[in-house]
C-alpha cells in the first residue's frame, strides 16, 4: 500500500515537472495561444489532481490530442 501510494506521488510529481518544464522552454514559443479554457497544461495538472496520474495523465493526453486547427475549443473542464 505505501509502495502504491509512493508510486501515485512519484508519478504526479513526474506529470508537474513535465508540465513546468513545457511551459517555461515550449510554451512561449507556441505563442501562448489555447482553444480551450482552460489551457492544456492547466487541463492535465487538474486532472491529475483530481484522478490521480494514471487516469489524470491519460486524460490530459487526449485533451492534447484533441488541440488541433481542426479541432474544437471552448470551456472543457477536466
Amino acid at each position: 500500500m505505501i509502495v502504491a501510494r509512493w508510486a501515485n506521488t512519484f508519478a504526479s510529481a513526474v506529470i508537474a515537472v513535465v508540465v513546468w518544464l513545457y511551459r517555461v522552454l515550449l510554451g512561449w514559443a507556441m505563442g501562448g495561444h489555447c482553444r480551450y479554457q482552460p489551457t492544456c497544461s492547466q487541463y492535465m495538472l487538474d486532472a491529475v489532481a483530481k484522478h490521480g496520474p494514471w487516469r489524470g495523465g491519460w486524460m490530459g493526453l487526449k485533451r492534447i490530442a484533441r488541440c488541433h486547427p481542426w479541432g474544437g475549443g471552448g470551456y472543457d473542464p477536466p
